[in-house]
């Protein structure tokens, strides 16, 4: 059994392993639990294994090539039009092998763990800013109830909201000046947090 091209469909605990040889022919359709799939994959001879590019993906690109195959990424798009017949997991590892198999289709470049360490800081520290301008939108939202107002801005928030909080002499009641409270604590929070992860991304450029 010469597998050529093997299309592995990757999941969280069950993947979905189809092999053609040369001519395009099936020589192996199996599925494979997570604990085991490193094993099988290593009584494989070298061929060539192809991912959809998801969640995983690298990971498993690494892992593959460490046993001597040579791996290739595929977008998902170009995956889909290959699918016959319902969705499923051995109809999705055959799609993958069939795409891969057409000349046009381009393949996704893989990561190594350092470029992927990098994507994860700049996906973090987006999540963190987005639910700082969340927080802020929402503590002028609750201000504005109250008849105070001041700029859209993360700065006017670090100068505004403390001094509006520490005059008991205006409007805001207990409840409310607790509640925007807190609020300003997990702004302040997330500033902290956000500083720290753009201080580890700049250490990391070094």
């Amino acid at each position: 059994m010469t597998i050529e091209t093997l299309g592995v469909d990757i999941a969280k605990n069950v993947f979905q392993l189809h092999g053609v040889n040369r001519n395009g022919r099936v020589v192996l359709k199996r599925r494979v639990m997570r604990d085991e799939l490193l094993k099988a994959i290593a009584q494989i001879d070298p061929c060539t294994i192809v991912l959809e590019a998801c969640t995983g993906a690298f990971y498993w690109a690494r892992k593959f090539e460490a046993l001597g195959h040579q791996v290739k990424l595929i977008s998902p798009q170009y995956v889909k039009p290959f699918v016959r017949r319902q969705k499923n997991d051995g109809n999705d590892a055959e799609a993958i092998c069939t795409a891969a198999r057409q000349p046009h289709i381009p393949f996704v470049p893989k990561k190594t763990v350092e470029q992927q360490d990098i994507q994860a800081l700049h996906r973090a520290r987006q999540r963190m800013v987005n639910h700082r301008t969340a927080v802020v939108s929402q503590i002028r939202g609750l201000l504005l109830d109250r008849g105070f107002a001041f700029a859209k801005s993360i700065t006017r928030t670090r100068r505004e909201i403390p001094d509006i909080l520490a005059n008991l002499d205006n409007e805001l009641t207990a409840m409310a000046r607790e509640a925007i409270a807190e609020l300003y604590d997990l702004f302040r929070d997330l500033d902290r947090r956000i500083a720290f992860i753009t201080e580890a991304f700049e250490a990391y450029q070094l």
